[in-house]
């Protein structure tokens, strides 16, 4: 990849993941007034510091980022906090703990996903992929789920819209779950189909979705070298 390229891929994926790790600290915001006056037990208690750890730990490898493929580092600190953010909610409300699945596929910020869904892009076919519970509502409901957005020049488009230089920011949410191998057949367009390729020489054709690498290429999970 050339230099004007991955400066380019750096300034859009760690936008995105300055973006991410604001929402997180507003979410942290709202868990303090479910969580102050009351007197918390020993799990719940090391629930909430991780999750408040996550933050500042979020916020420091942003700080340190240099290059494209260190992007990863934070957003996989951000999965991280909102499951631990998930588990305090849980133990406060007397629920079971939730089961650790992949983030939600339409916005990583939801969370832990809680199931898998059936869902199409528009002249896609349906595929099932992992959703947040109000996602999971809304697309049984034949509703559009909340989906995140990114910059794509001056306009805001789905994440999986906006081409490789958001790959290393997926892949800090999705590869410990797989990577490329747990989106195998799920809607992600040119930012994750374009693999060992530059951008803008992927294949474009399709009903939008990936298809699964024959060639290996998810073993390459690990060092992200898939996506340059």
């Amino acid at each position: 990849m050339r230099w004007r390229e991955r400066r380019a891929q750096l300034s859009a994926s760690k936008g995105a993941a300055e973006e991410d790790v604001t929402t997180y600290g507003e979410e942290l915001q709202r868990l303090d007034l479910h969580v102050n006056d009351r007197t918390l037990d020993d799990a719940t208690q090391q629930d909430y510091r991780q999750a408040l750890d996550a933050y500042d730990d979020a916020k420091q490898s942003l700080r340190a980022v240099k290059k494209p493929d260190e992007i990863r580092h934070v957003t996989e600190i951000l999965d991280d906090g909102r499951y631990a953010v998930a588990t305090v909610k849980a133990r406060l409300a007397g629920e079971p703990l939730p089961v650790r699945r992949p983030p939600c596929f339409f916005d990583p910020a939801h969370g832990p996903s809680v199931q898998d869904v059936d869902w199409a892009p528009s002249a896609g076919s349906k595929r099932p992929v992992p959703a947040c519970a109000a996602d999971t509502q809304r697309v049984l409901a034949g509703a559009d789920p909340s989906i995140r957005t990114v910059l794509d020049g001056t306009q805001r488009v789905p994440y999986w819209q906006a081409g490789p230089a958001y790959a290393p920011w997926a892949l800090g949410y999705y590869g410990s779950w797989g990577g490329l191998d747990l989106l195998t057949g799920i809607l992600i367009g040119s930012a994750l189909a374009e693999t060992h390729s530059d951008p803008g020489t992927g294949d474009s054709e399709g009903d939008g979705f990936i298809s699964g690498p024959d060639d290996g290429a998810g073993e390459t999970v690990d060092d992200g070298s898939f996506f340059e």
